[in-house]
This record gives structure tokens, sequence and C-alpha cells, in this order.
């Protein structure tokens, strides 16, 4: 998202966390698989494949949040906003990632007071399994902490855009994605796969 930024560290952390959700996703698709399987085949069932699915949901969208806004991928109502002259942008899309930042505080905050209480109470899942919370909570808590310090670091980096008057930069890192955009990107795809493809060919 931000071509020129001092916090790598936190993009790096991002895409990790998308990596995770991603393992997490397709180890949960072969669960699913060998319960289908196993209640054709043999008649059994592992128990407890819903309540798990319904945990990995959980983590992998809150591990993708930071990815996501990374990419520009979280939807924005932009009708307005490309019309508007650079300079009117400018403000507007560095209060939005301001008060993206305070919303993902907000949710990671009552996230962890949701955990002090299932420590407190000790509480199981109302399941077979009996799982308990703390442990999806815990990670599904890690998730938002990962998509509260990116959106905290980039509303930083956005306003330190504003306050010097690099207002170019500040809509082009933290405006919504246009059409113009979107086929950039695909373009850049398609020209990355033929470019594979080419060198992946015998010379002649």
């Amino acid at each position: 998202m931000v071509s020129r930024s001092p916090y790598w560290f936190a993009r790096r952390l991002a895409h990790g966390a998308a990596v995770a959700a991603g393992y997490g996703a397709l180890g949960l698709s072969l669960l699913i698989t060998f319960e289908v399987i196993a209640r054709k085949l043999f008649n059994f069932s592992l128990q407890g494949v819903d309540e798990i699915g319904g945990y990995v949901l959980a983590i992998g969208v809150s591990f993708s949040f930071a990815y996501a806004l990374l990419h520009r991928a979280h939807t924005r109502v932009d009708v307005l906003m490309s019309r508007l002259p650079g300079p009117i942008q400018a403000p507007l899309n560095a209060a939005a990632m301001l008060l993206l930042a305070g919303f993902s505080l907000f949710m990671l905050w009552r996230a962890v007071a949701t955990l002090h209480e299932t420590l407190e109470f000790g509480s199981l899942a109302s399941t077979p399994l009996q799982t308990p919370l703390w442990i999806p909570q815990s990670l599904w808590i890690l998730g938002l902490g990962v998509f509260a310090v990116l959106t905290t670091l980039l509303a930083v980096h956005a306003l330190g855009q504003l306050a010097t008057g690099r207002l170019g930069a500040l809509n082009r890192d933290y405006g919504p994605r246009s059409a113009r955009d979107e086929l950039d990107e695909a373009r850049q795809d398609y020209a990355g796969d033929t470019t594979h493809t080419v060198q992946g060919e015998p010379s002649t």
C-alpha cells in the first residue's frame, strides 16, 4: 500500500498473518474432506468440525484484515470522493485512516475484555468438544492486534504526509482503489505471468 515506508516490518507481519490464515483455511478444508469421506464410507464422524470451522473462520478473518488493508481491498464508497480535487481528497483519506485506526483499537480493546472474562470464569464452549474459549479467543486477538498495530502506524504515516504537504503521495497510498489501479495491477500480473512463461521456454 505505502510504496516507501519505514514500517516494512509491519507489512511483513501482515503478510505473515495472511499466510497463516491461508494455511488455516487449507487445514480446515482437509479436515472437512476427511469428515465427509468418513461419514459417507465408514459412518464415522469426528464431532465438532463445524465448531472448529467457526473458530478458523473468525481467526482467519482477523488475520486477514491487515493484509487487505495493505492492498486497499477494504470496501470504500468513493462515488463522491473520486470527483473531488486532490487537495480536498487528502485530508479525507487521512481522516479515513485515522478513524480506521481508532476502530481497530476499539475492537482490540473489547476483544481483550472478552478474553479477560473468559479467563475469569473459565468458560468452555457449550459443544461436544467443550473447547476452552481462551484458546480461539487468544488467536483471534492476535489477528486483531496485528491489524491494530498496522492501522495505527499507517495512520501516523498518513498524517505525516498531510502535515508535510505530500498530498499526491497520500492520495496514492491511502485513497480508494480506482478502476485504473485495478487494471494496472491486472496488467502487471499478466506481464509477470508472461515473463515467467517466456523464461521457461527453451531458446531456439
